[in-house]
Order: C-alpha cells, then structure tokens, then sequence
C-alpha cells in the first residue's frame, strides 16, 4: 500500500512524519535545510492549530514554522 503524501500544514496535531520534498523557492530551501529540515527527516507535530504558526520538532528541537512555510513542505506518516 502506498503511502499518502501530503503538505506538513494538514498533519494533525501528535503526527510523527518523514520530510518527502520541499517546494518553493531556492531560498526557503537553503532555510529550511539550515533549521535541519530535509528530504527523510522525522518532524513530529506538537501543535497545529487553524491560524498560527505550525510547532514542530526535530530531534530535541523545537521550531515554529509559518502557514504558507508549512504548506510546501511535503510529507508521509512513517
């Protein structure tokens, strides 16, 4: 059964997902590569909420990232 890959924005809340691809822009992937954000990273969700920043961590880091950031970053449940 294939896996179903989705923007991070639609992940529930306690969701731990694998980083598939980054859309956008050269400089938002030169950003999030610099925050550890890359293709086969585990990002676990620890809030997202309508509106706000999307609260994500990695490893022992915890980072916010915006709406439209969130949306472009493509995903699959592990």
């Amino acid at each position: 059964m294939k896996k179903q890959v989705l923007p991070l924005g639609f992940v529930p809340t306690g969701s731990t997902v694998l980083i598939q691809k980054i859309g956008g822009g050269r400089s938002l992937s030169q950003r999030l590569t610099e925050m550890g954000l890359v293709r086969g990273t585990s990002v676990r969700v620890i809030k997202n909420d309508v509106g706000g920043p999307l609260i994500i961590s990695v490893g022992e880091s915890r980072l916010a990232l915006g709406r439209g950031m969130a949306l472009k970053i493509m995903v699959e449940e592990e």
